[in-house]
């Protein structure tokens, strides 16, 4: 009895070890969620300026519709998937890559996954990863990531290895529900930034189209660092939901033992006042029979 009492203590105190954990990692993906979602209209607000300076561009441009000169392609699409580095985040990743795979695109695309926690889920979809890359665990590292999708998203738009770009993505949610969005990067939409001419156009030191160019890149530099911090926000209010989910499994848990460990203790008490009980009359009994036989005589 003493042994298995002891084991429960000793469980008691390892589950309020991991109820510490289970509590400073909540604290922590919530406040790299408020800490991602607080950069979101920095980001927004530089897209904003090259917008801007796109549609500036534009009206340098006569042509009938301004493009991007690449190299003559075959009919291809990448599509990056945004999941977690980490552990912790319930079905994230598997939501994630459901939706990437329910896709029904013209041809196989072929994906970059950014993630290393989604690769296993890729793999078991059937999904194509062309290339891959680690996910930020800290908003700093946002515009490193950002750059490397970039750059190796150029390469094969360059080499005419795609002709279609799609982006997935979680954002951040109220509800427990995880949202998904889709949005296109290529073929670069010049029409949205139209505007009136200007009546002092800017001066330039490049070709329009060659300066619509780099703006264009830059641009989905920007929209790249935006889908990043959002889905970094995301993956941090799934890791705070899982967090509260494995709380309340522990305080569940450490109700059972603390009762039990009531049941045992009790029980301890209940044998050592029997045992007690039965050494003072197994002692009183031969006095009282003492007592009779001198009596006798």
């Amino acid at each position: 009895m003493s042994n298995k009492l002891s084991e429960v203590q000793g469980r008691i105190s390892s589950v309020h070890q991991l109820e510490s954990v289970v509590s400073a990692m909540r604290g922590i993906a919530a406040a790299r969620s408020r800490e991602a979602q607080s950069r979101i209209a920095g980001i927004r607000a530089c897209a904003s300026m090259i917008a801007g300076a796109i549609g500036d561009a534009l009206t340098l441009d006569q042509s009938e519709q301004a493009t991007v000169t690449l190299r003559d392609t075959l009919d291809a699409e990448v599509v990056i998937i945004l999941c977690a580095e980490q552990g912790f985040v319930g079905t994230f990743n598997e939501h994630v890559i459901e939706i990437a795979a329910r896709r029904a695109p013209l041809h196989s695309p072929e994906y970059f996954l950014i993630g290393d926690r989604g690769a296993p889920v890729a793999v078991d979809r059937g999904l194509t990863i062309g290339w891959s890359a680690p996910m930020v665990a800290h908003a700093d590292e946002v515009s490193a990531l950002a750059d490397r999708i970039t750059e190796a998203l150029y390469v094969r738009l360059n080499a005419g290895k795609a002709t279609r770009v799609t982006l997935l993505h979680a954002v951040p949610n109220p509800s427990e529900t995880i949202e998904v969005i889709e949005s296109a990067l290529w073929p670069f939409d010049f029409m949205h930034f139209r505007q009136a001419p200007l009546a002092n156009p800017p001066l330039i030191t490049l070709a329009p189209k060659k300066l619509l160019a780099k703006l264009a890149e830059e641009y989905i530099y920007t929209q790249l660092c935006e889908a990043i911090m959002l889905s970094f926000a995301a993956e941090n209010e799934a890791r705070m939901r899982a967090m509260i989910a494995a709380r309340t499994n522990v305080h569940n848990t450490l109700d059972g033992l603390i009762q039990e460990s009531r049941r045992l203790r009790q029980d301890e008490i209940t044998s050592e006042i029997v045992e007690l009980s039965s050494v003072t009359l197994a002692a009183a009994t031969p006095r009282r029979k003492r007592q009779g036989e001198h009596k006798s005589r």
